[in-house]
């Protein structure tokens, strides 16, 4: 091993808003103390039940991803297991995110975007 992942970064319009909203989404601590790091109005983090760490950064010039548009590449993507992805969906809908294929409705998976335009997937697990 060379190297231990600390978190997954994203660039986004306003760190703490999309911090919020993954906390919506996956529970946890938003900007909770961290020798690794300081928070502020161009960072924010948010540790997760599970042990994960987001981390949210201020891009001035933020373009969000079109899914599945190559010439704005989804960048990365996070997955996240669900019992029950229809009550997943509302709630994710009701937390500010946009369905993103809605052609994929009777499968185990869906793909939707965070409100910076990140996208993201619910998967049945």
């Amino acid at each position: 091993m060379i190297a231990e992942m600390q978190c997954v970064v994203l660039d986004c319009p306003d760190p703490a808003e999309l911090a919020a909203f993954y906390r919506s989404l996956a529970g946890g601590e938003v900007n909770r103390p961290d020798r690794r790091w300081a928070t502020d109005a161009s960072w924010a983090t948010l540790h997760t039940p599970a042990g994960a760490v987001l981390a949210f950064q201020y891009a001035e010039d933020h373009r969000p991803p079109r899914w599945p548009d190559p010439a704005r590449p989804q960048q990365l993507h996070l997955d996240f297991a669900v019992a029950d992805l229809d009550r997943a969906h509302a709630q994710v809908l009701a937390c500010g995110a946009t369905l993103l294929d809605g052609d994929r409705a009777a499968e185990d998976w869906r793909v939707y975007a965070d409100p910076a335009g990140h996208p993201f997937c619910l998967v049945r697990h």
